[in-house]
């Protein structure tokens, strides 16, 4: 599912897209070209980094939204606290299948309209 949500991002928006850390070869950001603020960074996780109890390594996206909808948000199956991110304003969001591909581009929109030059 992470090459159709770099696809959907990368056709959808006039963006940069970015491997920013030597280290981490798969962890990619997208961000508005006029502000370089950051809406959406894709990542390559253990499960048990993300408190869940299960082996292997999981894609994951990690998405601003408003405060007020992430409480009910990650009541959701496969959206959590944010992974190395303010909490009270991002969302990480599995994408192994669990979130539907329409949910991922729905909050997707959502981060790219909290994050965008006013």
């Amino acid at each position: 599912m992470k090459e159709e949500i770099e696809t959907y991002i990368n056709e959808n928006y006039d963006i940069l897209q970015e491997y920013p850390w030597d280290e981490y070869p798969n962890y990619t950001t997208f961000k508005h070209k006029d502000n370089k603020k950051w809406f959406a960074l894709i990542m390559n996780i253990p499960f048990e980094k993300l408190k869940i109890d299960k082996n292997g390594i999981v894609n994951v996206i990690n998405l601003k939204n408003v405060p007020e909808m992430i409480g009910g948000l990650r009541k959701e199956k496969g959206i959590l606290p944010a992974y190395h991110m303010n909490k009270e304003h991002w969302i990480t969001v599995l994408l192994d299948g669990t979130v539907s591909k329409e949910k991922i581009c729905e909050l997707i929109d959502m981060s790219y309209e909290l994050t965008r030059k006013k």
